[in-house]
Protein backbone atom coordinates (compact mmCIF):
# COMPACT_ATOMS: atom_id res chain seq x y z
CA UNK A 1 0.00 0.00 0.00
CA UNK A 2 2.92 2.12 0.77
CA UNK A 3 4.20 1.92 -2.77
CA UNK A 4 1.33 2.72 -4.62
CA UNK A 5 0.38 5.44 -2.16
CA UNK A 6 3.63 6.64 -3.38
CA UNK A 7 3.57 6.14 -6.73
CA UNK A 8 -0.17 7.52 -6.79
CA UNK A 9 0.76 10.14 -5.78
CA UNK A 10 3.98 11.09 -7.86
CA UNK A 11 1.93 10.35 -10.78
CA UNK A 12 -1.20 13.25 -10.01
CA UNK A 13 1.78 15.58 -8.70
CA UNK A 14 3.14 15.37 -12.19
CA UNK A 15 0.29 15.66 -14.20
CA UNK A 16 -0.68 18.91 -12.10
CA UNK A 17 2.56 20.47 -11.96
CA UNK A 18 2.29 19.62 -15.81
CA UNK A 19 0.06 22.20 -16.23
CA UNK A 20 1.41 24.54 -13.24
CA UNK A 21 4.80 24.56 -15.01
CA UNK A 22 3.28 25.23 -18.67
CA UNK A 23 1.79 28.51 -17.47
CA UNK A 24 5.51 29.11 -16.13
CA UNK A 25 7.49 28.51 -19.19
CA UNK A 26 4.35 29.86 -21.67
CA UNK A 27 4.45 33.67 -18.92
CA UNK A 28 8.46 34.07 -20.06
CA UNK A 29 8.37 33.04 -23.78
CA UNK A 30 5.06 33.84 -25.16
CA UNK A 31 2.02 35.62 -23.44
CA UNK A 32 3.46 38.38 -23.01
CA UNK A 33 3.22 38.69 -26.66
CA UNK A 34 -0.31 37.50 -27.74
CA UNK A 35 -2.71 37.78 -24.73
CA UNK A 36 -1.20 40.85 -24.00
CA UNK A 37 -0.07 44.15 -25.80
CA UNK A 38 2.78 42.99 -28.16
CA UNK A 39 3.43 47.02 -28.38
CA UNK A 40 5.02 47.25 -25.53
CA UNK A 41 7.14 44.37 -24.27
CA UNK A 42 8.19 45.45 -21.42
CA UNK A 43 4.75 45.95 -20.08
CA UNK A 44 3.79 43.22 -21.44
CA UNK A 45 6.41 40.90 -19.86
CA UNK A 46 5.66 42.05 -16.47
CA UNK A 47 1.91 41.85 -17.03
CA UNK A 48 2.47 38.29 -17.83
CA UNK A 49 4.64 37.82 -14.62
CA UNK A 50 2.06 39.71 -12.38
CA UNK A 51 -0.72 37.17 -14.05
CA UNK A 52 1.88 34.23 -13.23
CA UNK A 53 2.05 35.31 -10.07
CA UNK A 54 -1.99 35.93 -9.37
CA UNK A 55 -1.92 32.19 -9.01
CA UNK A 56 0.37 32.02 -6.02
CA UNK A 57 -2.04 34.16 -4.19
CA UNK A 58 -4.75 32.07 -5.17
CA UNK A 59 -2.74 29.30 -3.60
CA UNK A 60 -3.08 29.84 0.17
CA UNK A 61 -6.85 30.54 -0.50
CA UNK A 62 -6.71 27.05 -2.10
CA UNK A 63 -4.69 24.99 0.76
CA UNK A 64 -7.03 26.69 3.01
CA UNK A 65 -10.39 25.64 1.21
CA UNK A 66 -8.86 22.40 0.38
CA UNK A 67 -6.57 22.13 3.67
CA UNK A 68 -10.45 22.30 5.06
CA UNK A 69 -11.55 19.53 3.19
CA UNK A 70 -8.57 17.14 3.43
CA UNK A 71 -8.53 17.68 7.65
CA UNK A 72 -12.81 16.90 7.55
CA UNK A 73 -13.50 14.52 4.75
CA UNK A 74 -9.65 12.86 4.04
CA UNK A 75 -6.92 13.36 1.64
CA UNK A 76 -7.68 11.47 -1.28
CA UNK A 77 -11.12 12.49 -2.26
CA UNK A 78 -9.35 16.52 -1.92
CA UNK A 79 -6.76 15.15 -4.61
CA UNK A 80 -9.05 14.30 -6.84
CA UNK A 81 -10.80 17.51 -6.73
CA UNK A 82 -7.56 19.51 -7.45
CA UNK A 83 -6.19 17.15 -10.42
CA UNK A 84 -9.78 17.77 -12.40
CA UNK A 85 -9.31 21.64 -11.80
CA UNK A 86 -5.83 22.01 -12.76
CA UNK A 87 -6.60 19.82 -16.08
CA UNK A 88 -9.68 21.87 -16.93
CA UNK A 89 -8.02 25.22 -16.47
CA UNK A 90 -5.41 24.28 -18.66
CA UNK A 91 -7.28 23.00 -21.48
CA UNK A 92 -9.49 26.38 -21.43
CA UNK A 93 -6.26 28.32 -20.98
CA UNK A 94 -4.99 26.98 -25.01
CA UNK A 95 -8.41 27.82 -25.80
CA UNK A 96 -8.05 31.55 -24.83
CA UNK A 97 -8.23 34.52 -28.07
CA UNK A 98 -5.52 36.54 -28.77
CA UNK A 99 -5.26 40.12 -27.47
CA UNK A 100 -5.75 41.46 -31.04
CA UNK A 101 -9.08 39.08 -31.26
CA UNK A 102 -10.39 40.19 -28.30
CA UNK A 103 -8.46 42.60 -26.72
CA UNK A 104 -8.04 43.57 -22.93
CA UNK A 105 -11.30 40.44 -22.61
CA UNK A 106 -7.73 38.28 -23.38
CA UNK A 107 -5.78 38.87 -20.35
CA UNK A 108 -9.22 38.69 -18.01
CA UNK A 109 -9.64 35.23 -19.13
CA UNK A 110 -5.94 34.48 -18.33
CA UNK A 111 -6.39 36.13 -15.16
CA UNK A 112 -9.79 34.02 -14.07
CA UNK A 113 -7.89 30.82 -15.17
CA UNK A 114 -4.53 31.33 -13.47
CA UNK A 115 -6.49 31.75 -10.34
CA UNK A 116 -8.33 28.19 -10.71
CA UNK A 117 -4.77 26.84 -11.48
CA UNK A 118 -3.75 28.07 -8.40
CA UNK A 119 -6.54 26.96 -6.01
CA UNK A 120 -5.89 23.60 -7.25
CA UNK A 121 -2.18 23.64 -6.70
CA UNK A 122 -2.42 25.04 -3.31
CA UNK A 123 -3.23 22.01 -2.26
CA UNK A 124 -1.71 19.05 -4.40
CA UNK A 125 1.84 19.25 -3.20
CA UNK A 126 1.00 19.32 0.69
CA UNK A 127 -1.83 16.46 -0.07
CA UNK A 128 0.88 14.21 -2.18
CA UNK A 129 3.50 14.60 0.45
CA UNK A 130 1.48 13.94 3.09
CA UNK A 131 -0.51 10.95 1.68
CA UNK A 132 3.21 9.18 1.86
CA UNK A 133 4.25 10.52 4.89
CA UNK A 134 1.22 9.20 6.95
CA UNK A 135 1.67 6.25 5.22
CA UNK A 136 5.07 5.30 5.50
CA UNK A 137 7.28 4.08 8.41
CA UNK A 138 9.39 6.24 10.84
CA UNK A 139 12.59 5.48 9.92
CA UNK A 140 11.71 5.95 5.89
CA UNK A 141 9.05 8.47 6.22
CA UNK A 142 11.47 11.20 4.94
CA UNK A 143 12.59 8.81 1.91
CA UNK A 144 8.65 8.25 1.60
CA UNK A 145 7.66 11.91 1.72
CA UNK A 146 10.35 13.09 -0.59
CA UNK A 147 9.53 11.13 -4.09
CA UNK A 148 5.81 12.82 -4.75
CA UNK A 149 7.78 15.79 -4.77
CA UNK A 150 9.97 14.17 -7.54
CA UNK A 151 5.85 14.18 -9.61
CA UNK A 152 6.94 18.44 -10.02
CA UNK A 153 10.31 17.59 -11.55
CA UNK A 154 8.32 14.97 -14.08
CA UNK A 155 5.78 17.57 -14.61
CA UNK A 156 8.35 19.73 -15.21
CA UNK A 157 10.27 17.48 -17.70
CA UNK A 158 7.16 16.59 -19.73
CA UNK A 159 5.90 20.25 -19.90
CA UNK A 160 9.06 21.38 -21.26
CA UNK A 161 9.57 18.00 -23.47
CA UNK A 162 6.29 19.44 -25.24
CA UNK A 163 6.94 22.93 -25.33
CA UNK A 164 10.42 23.15 -26.57
CA UNK A 165 9.69 21.38 -30.15
CA UNK A 166 6.88 24.16 -30.81
CA UNK A 167 9.60 26.81 -29.82
CA UNK A 168 11.40 25.80 -33.37
CA UNK A 169 8.64 26.99 -35.49
CA UNK A 170 8.32 29.75 -36.88
CA UNK A 171 7.58 32.98 -34.96
CA UNK A 172 4.26 33.54 -36.12
CA UNK A 173 2.93 29.92 -36.12
CA UNK A 174 4.32 29.40 -32.43
CA UNK A 175 2.49 32.62 -31.56
CA UNK A 176 -0.49 31.94 -33.41
CA UNK A 177 -1.35 27.93 -32.71
CA UNK A 178 1.97 26.19 -31.80
CA UNK A 179 1.84 27.52 -27.73
CA UNK A 180 -1.63 26.54 -27.20
CA UNK A 181 -0.97 22.75 -28.18
CA UNK A 182 0.26 21.17 -24.85
CA UNK A 183 -1.81 23.38 -23.10
CA UNK A 184 -4.99 21.28 -24.86
CA UNK A 185 -3.08 18.11 -24.07
CA UNK A 186 -4.19 18.31 -20.63
CA UNK A 187 -7.68 17.36 -20.73
CA UNK A 188 -6.16 14.09 -22.40
CA UNK A 189 -3.96 13.59 -19.09
CA UNK A 190 -6.82 13.73 -16.63
CA UNK A 191 -8.29 10.00 -16.84
CA UNK A 192 -5.00 8.81 -16.31
CA UNK A 193 -3.77 11.16 -12.67
CA UNK A 194 -7.84 10.15 -11.64
CA UNK A 195 -7.68 6.21 -12.43
CA UNK A 196 -4.32 6.18 -10.10
CA UNK A 197 -5.48 8.35 -7.33
CA UNK A 198 -8.83 6.11 -7.00
CA UNK A 199 -6.42 3.01 -6.43
CA UNK A 200 -4.64 4.55 -3.05
CA UNK A 201 -6.58 4.42 0.66
CA UNK A 202 -7.02 6.78 2.75
CA UNK A 203 -3.97 7.63 5.39
CA UNK A 204 -4.43 5.80 8.59
CA UNK A 205 -4.17 8.90 10.67
CA UNK A 206 -6.62 10.50 9.03
CA UNK A 207 -8.60 6.82 9.68
CA UNK A 208 -8.04 6.92 13.43
CA UNK A 209 -9.22 10.65 13.57
CA UNK A 210 -12.50 9.80 12.01
CA UNK A 211 -12.89 6.82 13.89
CA UNK A 212 -11.87 8.63 17.36
CA UNK A 213 -14.68 11.11 16.00
CA UNK A 214 -11.71 14.07 16.45
CA UNK A 215 -12.02 15.77 13.62
CA UNK A 216 -12.17 19.64 14.58
CA UNK A 217 -15.05 21.65 13.00
CA UNK A 218 -13.30 24.41 11.51
CA UNK A 219 -9.62 22.70 11.17
CA UNK A 220 -7.88 26.53 10.55
CA UNK A 221 -9.54 27.75 13.76
CA UNK A 222 -7.49 24.74 15.90
CA UNK A 223 -4.67 25.00 13.37
CA UNK A 224 -4.49 28.87 14.78
CA UNK A 225 -5.20 27.94 18.09
CA UNK A 226 -3.02 25.17 18.77
CA UNK A 227 0.12 25.42 16.52
CA UNK A 228 0.46 29.33 15.46
CA UNK A 229 4.90 29.07 16.31
CA UNK A 230 4.58 26.26 13.62
CA UNK A 231 2.49 28.32 11.13
CA UNK A 232 4.59 30.85 11.01
CA UNK A 233 7.81 28.54 11.49
CA UNK A 234 6.83 26.74 8.01
CA UNK A 235 6.07 29.85 6.58
CA UNK A 236 9.28 31.48 7.02
CA UNK A 237 11.57 28.43 6.45
CA UNK A 238 9.28 28.00 3.03
CA UNK A 239 10.95 31.34 1.81
CA UNK A 240 13.97 29.35 0.29
CA UNK A 241 12.49 26.66 -1.57
CA UNK A 242 10.91 29.22 -3.36
CA UNK A 243 13.89 31.54 -4.35
CA UNK A 244 15.78 28.35 -5.35
CA UNK A 245 12.69 27.32 -7.92
CA UNK A 246 11.13 30.24 -9.14
CA UNK A 247 14.48 32.46 -10.03
CA UNK A 248 16.28 30.03 -12.02
CA UNK A 249 12.99 28.17 -13.67
CA UNK A 250 10.66 31.00 -14.81
CA UNK A 251 12.60 34.43 -14.28
CA UNK A 252 15.64 32.79 -15.21
CA UNK A 253 14.33 32.02 -19.05
CA UNK A 254 13.53 35.92 -19.47
CA UNK A 255 16.70 36.74 -19.04
CA UNK A 256 18.72 34.29 -20.99
CA UNK A 257 16.78 35.59 -23.94
CA UNK A 258 16.52 39.41 -23.64
CA UNK A 259 19.59 40.29 -21.28
CA UNK A 260 22.10 37.38 -22.37
CA UNK A 261 20.51 37.40 -25.90
CA UNK A 262 20.85 33.79 -26.18
CA UNK A 263 18.36 31.36 -28.18
CA UNK A 264 15.01 30.16 -25.55
CA UNK A 265 16.31 26.72 -26.35
CA UNK A 266 19.26 27.07 -23.80
CA UNK A 267 17.10 28.08 -20.92
CA UNK A 268 14.28 25.51 -21.46
CA UNK A 269 16.71 22.71 -21.90
CA UNK A 270 18.91 23.70 -18.68
CA UNK A 271 15.82 23.79 -16.75
CA UNK A 272 14.92 20.23 -18.18
CA UNK A 273 18.53 18.82 -17.52
CA UNK A 274 17.75 20.06 -14.19
CA UNK A 275 14.65 18.48 -13.43
CA UNK A 276 16.08 15.00 -14.90
CA UNK A 277 18.66 14.99 -12.23
CA UNK A 278 15.72 15.83 -9.50
CA UNK A 279 14.43 12.48 -9.93
CA UNK A 280 17.23 11.28 -7.80
CA UNK A 281 18.55 14.26 -5.78
CA UNK A 282 15.16 14.17 -4.61
CA UNK A 283 14.96 11.46 -2.81
CA UNK A 284 18.32 11.12 -1.79
CA UNK A 285 17.68 14.75 0.10
CA UNK A 286 14.85 12.63 1.71
CA UNK A 287 16.56 8.98 2.60
CA UNK A 288 19.47 11.68 4.14
CA UNK A 289 16.88 13.78 5.95
CA UNK A 290 16.29 10.13 7.71
CA UNK A 291 19.45 9.98 8.25
CA UNK A 292 20.81 13.30 9.46
CA UNK A 293 17.40 14.74 10.35
CA UNK A 294 15.12 17.28 8.62
CA UNK A 295 16.62 20.35 9.68
CA UNK A 296 20.58 20.12 9.28
CA UNK A 297 19.46 18.80 5.63
CA UNK A 298 17.29 21.68 4.99
CA UNK A 299 19.29 24.11 6.46
CA UNK A 300 22.14 23.06 4.14
CA UNK A 301 20.38 23.42 1.26
CA UNK A 302 19.47 27.25 1.83
CA UNK A 303 23.33 28.08 2.79
CA UNK A 304 24.13 26.64 -0.71
CA UNK A 305 21.25 29.25 -2.04
CA UNK A 306 22.46 32.10 -0.34
CA UNK A 307 26.07 31.10 -1.59
CA UNK A 308 24.58 31.73 -5.10
CA UNK A 309 22.62 34.63 -4.73
CA UNK A 310 25.53 36.63 -6.97
CA UNK A 311 27.19 33.45 -8.59
CA UNK A 312 24.10 32.21 -10.52
CA UNK A 313 23.58 35.58 -12.15
CA UNK A 314 27.50 35.69 -13.55
CA UNK A 315 27.60 32.22 -14.84
CA UNK A 316 24.11 33.23 -16.60
CA UNK A 317 25.75 36.43 -18.06
CA UNK A 318 28.81 34.14 -19.73
CA UNK A 319 26.18 33.30 -22.49
CA UNK A 320 28.15 29.88 -22.74
CA UNK A 321 25.55 27.17 -22.67
CA UNK A 322 26.94 24.55 -20.63
CA UNK A 323 27.87 27.08 -17.78
CA UNK A 324 24.08 28.81 -18.02
CA UNK A 325 22.91 25.04 -17.62
CA UNK A 326 25.39 24.28 -14.77
CA UNK A 327 24.50 27.28 -12.61
CA UNK A 328 20.44 25.62 -12.93
CA UNK A 329 21.85 22.63 -11.86
CA UNK A 330 23.03 23.77 -8.43
CA UNK A 331 20.79 26.16 -7.80
CA UNK A 332 17.22 24.51 -9.19
CA UNK A 333 18.60 21.12 -8.55
CA UNK A 334 21.61 20.94 -5.74
CA UNK A 335 20.62 23.88 -3.62
CA UNK A 336 16.74 23.39 -4.25
CA UNK A 337 16.15 19.39 -3.76
CA UNK A 338 17.79 19.95 -0.35
CA UNK A 339 15.73 22.20 1.08
CA UNK A 340 12.53 20.24 -0.73
CA UNK A 341 13.64 16.84 -0.11
CA UNK A 342 13.87 17.53 3.57
CA UNK A 343 10.92 19.84 3.80
CA UNK A 344 8.22 17.28 2.53
CA UNK A 345 8.37 15.98 6.23
CA UNK A 346 9.74 18.62 7.94
CA UNK A 347 6.55 20.24 7.52
CA UNK A 348 3.88 17.62 7.86
CA UNK A 349 5.98 16.94 11.52
CA UNK A 350 4.60 20.14 12.78
CA UNK A 351 1.54 19.65 12.84
CA UNK A 352 -0.85 16.95 15.10
CA UNK A 353 -3.29 14.96 12.47
CA UNK A 354 -6.25 16.53 12.84
CA UNK A 355 -5.02 19.90 11.42
CA UNK A 356 -2.01 18.92 9.24
CA UNK A 357 -3.59 18.66 5.76
CA UNK A 358 -3.98 22.44 6.62
CA UNK A 359 -1.20 23.31 8.61
CA UNK A 360 1.29 22.30 5.37
CA UNK A 361 -1.01 23.31 2.83
CA UNK A 362 -1.51 26.98 4.17
CA UNK A 363 1.85 27.60 5.42
CA UNK A 364 3.58 26.46 2.22
CA UNK A 365 1.34 28.30 0.16
CA UNK A 366 1.36 31.50 2.17
CA UNK A 367 5.13 31.62 1.66
CA UNK A 368 5.00 30.78 -2.42
CA UNK A 369 2.36 33.70 -2.62
CA UNK A 370 4.45 36.25 -0.77
CA UNK A 371 7.92 34.69 -2.05
CA UNK A 372 7.75 32.32 -5.08
CA UNK A 373 4.55 34.13 -6.88
CA UNK A 374 6.58 37.53 -7.31
CA UNK A 375 10.18 36.72 -7.68
CA UNK A 376 9.60 37.19 -11.65
CA UNK A 377 7.53 39.97 -11.33
CA UNK A 378 10.41 41.68 -8.80
CA UNK A 379 13.75 39.78 -10.53
CA UNK A 380 12.38 41.38 -14.25
CA UNK A 381 11.42 45.24 -12.33
CA UNK A 382 14.80 45.41 -10.24
CA UNK A 383 16.89 44.50 -13.15
CA UNK A 384 15.09 46.84 -15.22
CA UNK A 385 15.58 49.76 -12.69
CA UNK A 386 19.12 48.93 -11.56
CA UNK A 387 20.07 47.85 -14.99
CA UNK A 388 22.26 45.00 -13.10
CA UNK A 389 21.38 41.87 -11.55
CA UNK A 390 22.87 42.65 -8.08
CA UNK A 391 19.50 44.07 -6.69
CA UNK A 392 17.58 40.63 -7.06
CA UNK A 393 20.85 38.97 -5.68
CA UNK A 394 20.14 40.81 -2.75
CA UNK A 395 16.97 39.74 -2.25
CA UNK A 396 17.55 36.33 -2.89
CA UNK A 397 20.57 36.48 0.08
CA UNK A 398 18.09 38.17 2.60
CA UNK A 399 15.09 35.29 1.68
CA UNK A 400 17.91 32.27 2.02
CA UNK A 401 18.65 33.89 5.43
CA UNK A 402 15.45 34.02 6.39
CA UNK A 403 15.01 30.62 5.82
CA UNK A 404 17.92 29.47 7.59
CA UNK A 405 16.81 30.74 10.94
CA UNK A 406 13.25 29.98 10.67
CA UNK A 407 14.68 26.13 9.59
CA UNK A 408 16.46 26.26 12.75
CA UNK A 409 13.61 27.23 15.49
CA UNK A 410 11.50 24.34 13.90
CA UNK A 411 10.87 20.92 15.89
CA UNK A 412 13.16 17.83 14.55
CA UNK A 413 10.83 15.11 14.11
CA UNK A 414 12.82 12.58 12.28
CA UNK A 415 12.88 9.39 14.07
CA UNK A 416 9.20 10.09 15.99
CA UNK A 417 5.66 8.65 15.21
CA UNK A 418 3.89 11.37 13.29
CA UNK A 419 0.02 10.27 14.27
Amino acid sequence: MVRRVVSASTIGTALEWYDFMLFGTASALVLNKVVFDPSDPTAGTLASFATFAVGFFARPIGGLVFGHLGDRFGRRLVLMITLTMMAVSSTLIGLIPSYESIGIWAAVLLVVLRIVQGLGAGAEYAGGSLMAAEHAPTNRRGLFAAIPPTGNAMGVILATVVFTPFTWLPEEAFHSWGWRVPFLLSIALLPVGLYVRRRVDETPAFKKVAADDARERVPFVALMRTHPKQVVLSILASVGPNVATYVPSVYALTYITDDVGQAAWIGTVGVLLANVVKLATLPLSGYLSDLLGRRTVFISGAVLCALMSFPFFWMLDTGIAVVIWLALLILLTLSNDLMLGAQATLLAEQFNSKVRFTGVAFSREVSAALSGGTLPFLAAALTGATEGTWAISLVMLGMSVVSIAAAAFMTEGSGRRIS
